[in-house]
């Protein structure tokens, strides 16, 4: 048996090409959609070509035309599909539904990996408005994923490093403060940070491993479950400075929805359950899953006082 096929759907996305990279590190033969929608993106297009110097196929394909889906999956083993699922960048989460369909008229793919890689939405039932649209939408797709039968494993648990450790996890920036820090609450709820590339290789070994199949892959690195306040201390430390903290409470921060746009809103709801709720970590891992860094000890993965050294 060797490496499983792979197509990536979204993979000039900000996941979407870590997913590629990781496939062909791993030396799995890798496919890559390529829309005909991608239209004068030229930085895209330049991404594809990159892709397939490196050794990628691309594949042309089409969420307006069905069986150019089914004809790209045909050619593959397993598909990972990385549509984005933020409202800043793109929201395409439902547009998945056509791509379970074409999978399962396919009716050759062995594993499907819908787009999901932040908070688990099967637990995420009580989610705030507006955002908890992201979860709703996911667990539509989860299930028509099992009304189809088509075996998967959902990737989530985790922060993206980008966006929550550079920045020491402030709203409407990614760099990190110099002066001052807005901590949450009481700044310890613990939240898993990972670096964005590690979540790609960490996605990539579950692949063609039979512990990950019908099961949701949990990122719990030991040393990058981390409290606010850790991560800011990790920072202070790095530039010998203390930052002026200022707590915002529970209520402060919900109020401060008003007057936001909508997706100001998504995110205000997304940053509460991490940082006031501890939705990340606030549960153990269940028969349903299986924890990254466990399966895998064999993954360096980035710590992120290393991390913030690229800030400093």
């Amino acid at each position: 048996m060797g490496k499983s096929k792979v197509l990536v759907v979204g993979g000039t996305g900000y996941m979407g090409r870590r997913i590629v990279k990781a496939s062909l590190a791993q030396g799995h033969p890798t496919y890559v959609l390529q829309r005909p929608e991608i239209g004068l993106d030229i930085d895209k297009l330049q991404m594809l070509l990159a892709f397939k110097k490196q050794g990628a196929h691309l594949v042309e394909g089409s969420f307006s035309d069905f069986q150019s889906l089914v004809d790209a999956v045909k050619l593959v083993d397993v598909v990972i599909c990385t549509m984005s699922g933020v409202h800043f960048r793109s929201h395409n989460i439902l547009l998945q539904l056509k791509l379970v369909k074409a999978i399962k008229e396919a009716g050759n793919i062995k594993r499907f990996f819908p787009s999901e890689f932040g908070l688990d939405p099967a637990r995420m039932g009580h989610a705030l408005e507006p955002g908890r649209v992201t979860f709703d939408e996911k667990m539509v797709v989860r299930k028509a994923i099992q009304d189809a039968k088509i075996p998967f494993t959902y990737v989530c648990g985790a922060s993206f490093a980008g966006y929550f450790a550079g920045n020491l996890s402030q709203m409407g920036t990614l760099l990190p403060p110099r002066e001052k820090v807005l901590i949450y609450g009481d700044g310890n709820s613990k939240v898993t940070i990972v670096d964005e590339d590690d979540i790609a290789t960490y996605t990539i070994k579950t692949i063609d491993d039979p512990r990950t199949l019908n099961k949701t892959l949990y990122f719990r690195p030991p040393e990058n479950v981390l409290t606010q306040k850790q991560l800011v201390d990790m920072w202070e430390n790095l530039i010998g400075k203390k930052l002026e903290h200022i707590t915002i409470s529970q209520q402060d921060f919900l109020a401060s929805m008003k007057g936001m746009d909508y997706a100001g809103q998504v995110g205000v709801g997304h940053f509460y359950h991490m940082f006031y709720e501890g939705a990340l970590t606030n549960f153990e891992i269940g028969e349903e899953g299986e924890e990254a860094s466990k399966l895998y000890p064999e993954v360096k993965y980035t710590r992120m006082n290393e991390y913030l050294k690229n800030y400093a």
